[in-house]
């Protein structure tokens, strides 16, 4: 598909008003996504695990704006107060999507949305908020045509989270999901997040992830200004390529249950996000010591009782502690025992791999 395939046919008729809600759940990178070229491609592909718990609520209502109005009319709140330093970014959101959405311009709209979890804390919120508010859009638009079928509404939707946050095209299905073109993976695209669909081993079914809060404030360094650095980056060739590799080597990972090679491709990848970042020009650091102390117990725990636990992280501190439903007991004990000592106010959320957005 190309984006032509998602500018609709003029409108026949406009609905005067309604109202829709869609969760989305945040999604943990396996194989990171890090750089991107014009208009939110990656620059390498990625596959995640769709979370559950971790997730965003957004409810949209619309109303038909008086005929000549122009531009974008909204309202935001968040976790229900306005939230004016968020409008901005919405604004650009809304100029990326309004030839695929013409409507937009001939409404207002009131947003409320909450998440579940941490703003702005290395949990991927802006993924599971962007897939969220897509997908009101997107209800918006099934609405006016009616005869939209259930695959494209939901590919569409993906396509345009991308063009708000890119790896929130990640959020939309699951359990495991892979956005960016792969010569091993069918139907993979730059400009929209598929499905997994390869043979997935028993060990997966429910895989958890125990997030620790290791920081809850904002990042010193936003994900955007992160990305763009990539460019004339000196190891930049060589990280698109070793994602390439390890998305390869992750099919077969998926396919026979090997999690010893599981957890070399995955904290192989957190750690070389990390690496990218501290070998950009400007150079940053976002892991703090925290991060690091509990890095080195997750290696010697798993060292010491063989349990297949490991750790991975996103653009930020918090690290996402990964391990067999199997284990779970095991693991959280450890994690009370040993790791929640490093977390901020001792906060961490027990989620688990999850089946996508769902309609509320």
């Amino acid at each position: 598909m190309t984006e032509q395939d998602f500018v609709p046919s003029p409108y026949e008729h406009l609905i005067p008003q309604g109202k829709t809600s869609w969760r989305s759940p945040s999604n943990i990178a396996l194989v990171k996504y890090w750089g991107k070229l014009a208009n939110q491609i990656p620059a390498n592909p990625s596959i995640s695990f769709t979370l559950n718990t971790a997730e965003t609520i957004t409810s949209l209502d619309y109303k038909l704006r008086k005929k000549g109005s122009e531009g974008f009319s909204f309202d935001l709140r968040f976790e229900g107060k306005p939230k004016d330093d968020f409008k901005p970014k919405i604004e650009t959101f809304f100029h990326r999507i309004a030839t695929y959405l013409p409507f937009l311009t001939q409404y207002h709209f009131e947003i409320d949305t909450h998440n579940s979890f941490p703003h702005s804390s290395g949990i991927a919120s802006s993924a599971s908020s962007m897939a969220a508010l897509s997908l009101c859009l997107m209800e918006l638009e099934l609405a006016l045509y009616p005869e939209m079928d259930e695959n494209y509404f939901f590919k569409k939707a993906s396509f345009l989270a991308r063009l708000g946050s890119g790896s929130a095209c990640r959020s939309i299905k699951g359990p495991i999901v892979e956005w960016g073109h792969h010569k091993g993976i069918n139907n993979s695209s730059d400009l929209f997040g598929t499905l997994y669909k390869g043979e997935v081993h028993a060990v997966f079914q429910n895989y958890q992830d125990t997030i620790l809060l290791v920081d809850k404030g904002e990042k010193k360094v936003s994900s955007t200004a992160g990305h763009a650095l990539m460019h004339n980056h000196p190891f930049a060739r060589e990280r698109f390529a070793q994602a390439h590799e390890n998305i390869t080597r992750l099919t077969s990972v998926f396919k026979d249950g090997d999690l010893d090679l599981f957890i070399q491709v995955v904290e192989s990848e957190a750690l070389t996000l990390h690496a990218m970042m501290m070998t950009s020009l400007p150079y940053f650091i976002l892991m703090k010591p925290q991060t690091l102390v509990i890095i080195e117990k997750i290696w010697a725990y798993r060292t010491a009782t063989q349990i297949p636990v490991c750790f991975t992280l996103d653009a930020g501190a918090n690290v996402h502690v990964l391990y067999p439903e199997r284990d779970r007991d095991k693991v959280l004990q450890f994690i009370k025992n040993e790791l929640v000592a490093y977390c901020e106010n001792g906060q961490y959320i027990c989620d688990q791999i999850g089946y996508g957005s769902k309609k509320v």
